[in-house]
């Protein structure tokens, strides 16, 4: 037997191979351990794949029973089977096992038939049955015995009944149509009770096991006197179709026996017949007077689609006679199932870099209700890039766009089944799928640059600033780390200036800054997140070095490094007035800190004789000498800057009254001679007028694109020349002269510049203006007419001279003047505060206030040195270039930067309706310009 049984499971296992599925079959009762079959040589896998790919059972149902070998991929029993307690009395028990691989995932499904081992024997629901025979039966009645119930199906179930040998009775097997086998009592020969009252019968009930099991019940037949009329029912078989929905308490239908008998031989009582199941008494009650038969419990299409009720009338005689029939009820399915969504595996967390195609999940779904009730389909809810792909009742979950985490970190997935009923019933599957980070996103730093602003002669370690970078990935992927871009500055490494903290990017300082060293430090930072590759991002910092007043002002005339000062001889005929020295200085710092200012101090011997300018450091006789006064006089200048707080160095100059001709204090040549001896000063002093005049050439530009932007404006002054480019007479004002007038030792004596508009040459402006003089002066000569092509609009002149103030003038007459000039150009007002004081005046209005704007005075001193530079080569006329728009000053060995302030209030610019000239009774001294418009002749200045 057992030889038989390995042979048809090498049978079966065949057959399922050849048939495209894989199909085992093992036998109930099999030991623990019992191969069932090798699952990796039938799948194409190599054993030592297995446990890389994690070879397991899919769901609990299948590793109930089974288990899988990753030594050697078989398929073993794991638990005792039992078909009987497994599939009942079904034909076929065959389970599904479901095979889970990974790496690729993969799914796979077996089915394993769990074959019937004849392990029970027949038996008989009573051991002892009485059976009640009138004498009157005929021959050829039927009397139903009751059938032998074996647990066992197929050839193991029950083949065949034999009756012990007798004269009355034969037997005869009919069989129902799901197989059974039930037998019946065949009346052969008339009873007679007289003769013998009861006959003893053995029914024996055979399987068709090898070896065969049997089981027998005792049969006494007990013969009845003559009530000769048994109850007969309408039908034979009736039939029913009722809904699995139906509910409790409903008739299905109402069976009728009628008996001719009269009295109590025809009162007829209905009950179910011995061949009835104790199922079927539990789901049907039967009415014994009436015979309806009704529905007592809850019908299911998916447990039985067929029952079958025996029912039994008999009548009141003695003995009661009986009748029999069948009830055929057959179940309709009813959709009262709803589908259900099994999950075999999933991958979760899914990385955010998975591609669109990967399979992340797979499903199985499955209705229990039939024919349309149980097709069932998979949806998958909206806006998720997940899609669903099916193959007959097993689904796929798989990407279908690419996934970022930044954007979303989990998606709620729901898979929503749905069968094909009316109405449908559905299904609702959530899954919450993690999407987990991958390092695809670089650092962002919160800003395109940073600007940090350092006092000089800082501490080091102060702190520069904080840059801060975010990073949109996770974990270890943000984790951020600054760094410092290697360089070098100053020919060494940018370490040694900055360090930064790498966890937080606070920047900090190395050393101490000096501002005269260097004033502005890039620094590239870089930020770098802790992911596999890293990714990068970097930001420049600049650093501005602020300057500190920390230098005091360096006495450059007269010269201190000699132990005895030559003494300056004054003659003592000199006027008031009359300069004496003048105190050249500069300081190393630069914007507020580097004005300079110069005052005598009492120290002196006889500070009332002398005055020192505040803002120059021309140093004049207050007064006439006179005879009382010491022939060797000490001056002691001390030059202050405008730091907080500030800083100030003393000159000492020695005066020496003699009885001598009137000269001029300085010469040109001792000037020169000193700085034959200081060449690294001169070479400083050539690098500073270059890279002034660079900045001048500079601000001419600017100002020549800024007239261009201007051109397509209506209304324009007709005195600055610039506008006039696009005029009919545009070459209205088109050529000026600024000229130098040189003294016969190379000194500057005044500068004149002289507007003169090209279609009338009898009218034209003409400004002289000396730095060294009391006298400098705007002279309005002959004004330029206005051209007809361009319109008239009244306007305010603006003018102020050396220590005058700056006001309005609602119109200035003269020759071919028109009735108002245009609207003043604001750009070149100046308030009260921001006036600079007078150059060389003996009043009081010299200690007016610096520029406010530090710009004013750099952009005034880079025009003037331009020209300044134009004049170097010592020639007594320049012409109006294009570099220094026709702009010219003094230009000596005495001339320093910081006398700029001094020089703006004399100077004219072109392409401006701002005038600087003298305001008439505002100054005490001599020679102060008419109101009106004065002319003087241009050019013929008289001398000192």
């Amino acid at each position: 037997a057992w030889k038989w049984q390995v042979v048809s499971l090498f049978l079966l296992c065949g057959w399922g191979w050849v048939s495209g599925q894989i199909h085992y079959s093992v036998v109930e009762e099999s030991e623990l351990g019992t191969v069932v079959g090798n699952v990796a040589r039938d799948l194409g896998l190599k054993v030592e794949e297995l446990p890389g790919r994690r070879l397991r059972l899919g769901s609990e149902e299948s590793s109930r029973y089974f288990a899988v070998r990753l030594d050697s991929g078989t398929l073993v029993v794991s638990q005792w089977l039992d078909r009987e307690r497994l599939c009942g009395a079904a034909a076929s028990c065959v389970l599904s096992v479901q095979v889970v691989t990974e790496n690729p995932l993969q799914l796979f499904r077996l089915e394993v038939e769990i074959l019937d081992l004849n392990d029970n024997s027949p038996s008989f629901p009573t051991a002892h049955r009485t059976l009640r025979v009138a004498e009157s039966a005929t021959v050829a009645a039927r009397f139903p015995l009751e059938s032998a119930q074996d647990p066992d199906v197929g050839t193991n179930a029950v083949s065949s009944y034999r009756l012990s040998p007798n004269s009355h009775f034969s037997l005869d097997v009919k069989q129902q149509p799901d197989g059974k086998l039930f037998p019946e009592l065949v009346l052969e020969r008339a009873l007679d009770r007289e003769e013998q009252p009861e006959v003893q019968l053995v029914l024996t009930a055979v399987d068709g096991g090898s070896p065969a099991r049997s089981g027998t019940a005792q049969v006494t037949v007990q013969v009845l006197d003559v009530n000769d009329n048994a109850p007969t029912f309408d039908h034979a078989t009736y039939k029913v179709k009722v809904p699995e929905n139906t509910p409790v308490g409903a008739v299905l239908l109402r069976v009728n026996a009628s008996d001719p008998d009269e009295g109590p031989n025809g009162e007829t009582q209905y009950s179910f017949g011995v061949h009835t199941s104790d199922s079927v008494r539990r789901l049907f009650a039967l009415d014994p007077r009436t015979g309806e038969v009704r529905v007592s419990g809850a019908l299911d299409f998916e447990e039985s689609r067929f029952y079958e009720i025996y029912v039994r009338a008999h009548d009141g005689g003695v003995p009661e006679m009986e009748g029999n029939c069948v009830l055929q009820v057959q179940v309709e399915d009813a959709n009262d199932n709803p589908p259900e969504v099994l999950l075999t595996s999933l991958l979760n967390p899914v990385p955010e870099d998975t591609p669109p195609g990967t399979v992340v999940g797979l499903f199985n779904v499955r209705d229990r209700d039939s024919g349309a009730n149980g097709d069932v389909s998979l949806e998958i809810s909206p806006s998720v890039p997940f899609a669903i792909r099916s193959l007959q009742n097993h689904f796929s979950l798989v990407t279908q766009k690419s996934l970022d985490r930044e954007s979303t970190s989990q998606y709620a997935v729901e898979l929503i089944a749905q069968d094909g009923g009316s109405p449908a019933l559905t299904t609702t599957l959530t899954l919450l799928l993690n999407i987990s980070d991958v390092n695809d996103n670089p650092p962002r730093f919160s800003q395109p640059s940073y600007d940090a602003f350092l006092q000089e002669n800082n501490p080091p370690g102060s702190l520069l600033c904080t840059v801060s970078a975010s990073d949109p990935d996770d974990g270890v992927n943000s984790r951020l780390v600054y760094s410092i871009e290697s360089g070098q500055v100053q020919d060494a490494p940018i370490s040694s200036f900055v360090h930064i903290n790498p966890d937080n990017g606070n920047l900090y300082a190395q050393r101490t800054f000096d501002f005269e060293l260097l004033q502005v430090l890039p620094v590239s930072v870089v930020v770098r997140d802790s992911g596999s590759p890293p990714l990068y991002a970097n930001v420049t910092v600049y650093i501005f070095v602020l300057d500190q007043n920390d230098h005091p002002p360096t006495i450059l005339h007269p010269a201190s490094d000699s132990d005895v000062l030559e003494p300056q001889r004054v003659p003592l005929s000199a006027p008031p007035g009359y300069l004496v020295a003048k105190v050249t200085a500069v300081d190393a710092d630069a914007g507020h800190n580097a004005w300079l200012s110069y005052r005598l101090l009492p120290q002196s011997t006889d500070p009332s004789l002398f005055h020192v300018s505040l803002y120059t450091g021309e140093v004049r006789t207050a007064r006439a000498f006179q005879d009382s006064d010491m022939a060797v006089q000490q001056l002691l200048v001390q030059v202050t800057d405008n730091g907080d707080p500030p800083l100030s160095t003393t000159a000492t100059i020695t005066v020496a009254l003699e009885e001598a001709a009137l000269e001029e204090s300085f010469k040109p040549q001792d000037f020169l001679a000193g700085a034959k001896e200081k060449p690294d000063l001169t070479f400083y002093l050539i690098i500073a007028l270059a890279a002034v005049s660079t900045v001048a050439l500079a601000t001419v530009t600017l100002l020549a694109a800024r007239c261009l932007r201007r051109r397509g404006r209506a209304a324009v002054s007709p005195y600055c020349c610039c506008w006039l480019s696009e005029s009919p007479s545009r070459d209205f004002c088109k050529h000026s002269s600024p000229k130098l007038q040189l003294s016969s030792d190379g000194t500057l004596k005044y500068m004149e510049v002289t507007l003169r508009p090209t279609d009338s040459p009898s009218q034209h402006y003409s400004s002289r203006f000396s730095p060294a003089s009391e006298r400098s002066d705007f002279t309005f000569l002959r004004p330029c007419p206005t051209p007809a092509t361009l319109p008239r609009e009244s306007g305010v002149f603006l003018s102020a001279a050396a220590g005058g103030t700056l006001r309005d003038r609602g119109q200035v007459s003269g020759p071919g003047r028109g009735p108002a000039q245009a609207q003043p150009n604001t750009d070149w007002r100046f308030s009260q505060t921001q006036r600079p004081g007078t150059s060389g005046s003996q009043n009081g209005e010299e200690a007016g206030a610096w520029p406010n704007n530090q710009f004013d005075t750099e952009m005034l001193q880079a025009m003037i040195l331009a020209s300044a530079n134009e004049a170097a080569d010592g020639n007594s006329t320049l012409g109006g270039g294009n570099g220094t728009m026709g702009l010219s000053a003094r230009y000596g060995p005495q001339f320093t930067l910081q006398h700029v302030p001094d020089y703006r209030q004399n100077v004219y610019i072109p392409g401006s309706n701002a005038t600087l000239t003298n305001a008439a009774g505002k100054r005490d001294a001599k020679n102060a310009a008419p109101a009106g418009g004065n002319k003087k002749k241009s050019g013929k200045k008289e001398k000192k």
